[in-house]
């Protein structure tokens, strides 16, 4: 697809009538880089503003460690979403995205809510034969593209909580695009994590200096009906999407597996909205870097061959490294398909994406803008009462670069000197 061919697409952009949505979601393509609305915000916001403008629209769980610094507000109005966190209190920067123009009209669209947050739940696949997106013998266009409710607007039942961990549930039916019925009861719980907990995880001794937020979500889903999923009639997967503010000075770094295309596949995908542009996305050996300034759409991915169970970003104003691991098994290949279309290989799918947000159109105002890291499971294959868990940490950590590179070095393969070069001109 040619950079200025229009390109179909999920992402929505929030305006006055539904109709607009729908056409700055799916024009497509990255074109020229825009100003004025498409830039982000000048001075983000603190935790504490973003907590404050939240609990004015929507019940917010506030898990906190005993000092107060790590702190994660999660909301159970939207399926136990994670809306931001901070890892220096109240007045630490707030790492999640929030749609707060969206979230303020108090509206709700037919298509697709985009309220933003750090870290929420959806399932999968999108598109395709076996897609819950598409009712059955659907056109596979915006016209007949629905997020269903109960991973959009509908809320998760609080099952418990305490000062570090909330835990939720929610029982929902989805019917894909063949006609399949899956009944699915949905468990989904936030874990605050000590950064004693998570040093270990990251394989590295502590690093003094460095502030941290880190939280992980441990999700279930399990076949409540009476029949096998099964292939040849769709299986479903657990698909967890991130949200964060963009900059010009932060960068997306996906470490993959080296080795020949014939043998793993292709070392990205990049052609989800019209190729990325080379000058947003460095391939190497081993590690791919894509840009997360908010400026220019366009998504990645990477396949379960390639998979390493890890990626993050990097934001070298903001002196913040943040990782996201995720539950990963590289016997599985079976990966759900979401392209919008008949598929030739519906369980091709990719494993680990990121995306960065912009400009749909000239002169067309963005979704965010924001990036976003997301992981998947592989596809359930579910015999009656049987459940898949699917855990993704998030990672926050704030200090010296000198401090951060260690890490970095560590965890994604490179050091915050070439994460810092990648784009510079």
């Amino acid at each position: 697809m040619k950079r200025n061919e229009t390109a179909v697409c999920r992402r929505d952009a929030c305006t006055t009538t539904v109709l607009a949505i729908l056409l700055m979601v799916f024009l497509g393509g990255c074109e020229q880089e825009q100003k004025g609305e498409g830039e982000m915000k000048k001075g983000a916001a603190t935790f504490g503003d973003d907590v404050q403008f939240l609990k004015k629209h929507m019940d917010i769980l506030v898990l906190s460690d005993k000092e107060g610094q790590a702190q994660v507000a999660v909301s159970p109005g939207l399926q136990g979403r994670v809306m931001t966190s901070a890892a220096a209190g109240t007045q630490g920067a707030s790492f999640g995205w929030i749609n707060r123009e969206l979230i303020a009209s108090g509206k709700k669209l037919e298509h697709f809510n985009p309220l933003g947050g750090e870290e929420r739940f959806w399932m999968g696949p999108e598109g395709g034969q076996f897609s819950i997106f598409f009712a059955k013998g659907a056109a596979f266009d915006l016209a007949h593209w629905y997020v269903p409710a109960a991973i959009d607007t509908e809320p998760f039942e609080v099952v418990s909580k305490s000062a570090e961990s909330a835990k939720f549930s929610r029982k929902c039916q989805f019917v894909n695009y063949s006609g399949t019925k899956f009944d699915v009861d949905i468990s989904r719980e936030i874990r605050l994590l000590a950064p004693d907990e998570v040093w270990p995880k990251l394989g590295v001794p502590k690093a003094g200096g460095v502030k941290m937020a880190a939280f992980e979500s441990v999700n279930r889903i399990t076949n409540a009906g009476k029949e096998a999923w099964k292939k040849d009639t769709g299986q479903l997967s657990i698909w967890i999407l991130c949200m964060f503010n963009p900059s010009p000075t932060t960068t997306i770094v996906v470490p993959i597996k080296p080795g020949a295309e014939k043998d793993l596949g292709p070392q990205v995908n990049a052609d989800y909205f019209g190729r990325v542009p080379p000058e947003r996305l460095i391939v190497k050996e081993n590690v791919v870097f894509f840009s997360a300034d908010g400026k220019c759409r366009g998504k990645i991915g990477v396949n379960p061959k390639r998979c390493k169970a890890v990626l993050g970003s990097y934001d070298s104003a903001g002196k913040v490294l943040t990782l996201a691991q995720f539950t990963f098994d590289p016997g599985r290949t079976d990966y759900v398909n979401s392209m919008w279309k008949i598929q030739d290989d519906p369980f091709a799918g990719d494993t680990a994406n990121s995306y960065n947000d912009g400009p749909p159109a000239p002169g067309v105002k963005p979704m965010g803008p924001f990036y976003e890291i997301e992981s998947s499971s592989p596809a359930a294959a579910l015999e009656p009462g049987k459940t898949l868990e699917h855990v993704h940490r998030t990672i926050h950590l704030q200090g010296p670069a000198e401090q951060l590179d260690a890490i970095a070095q560590a965890v994604l393969g490179v050091g915050i000197k070439e994460i810092e070069g990648a784009f510079k001109k």
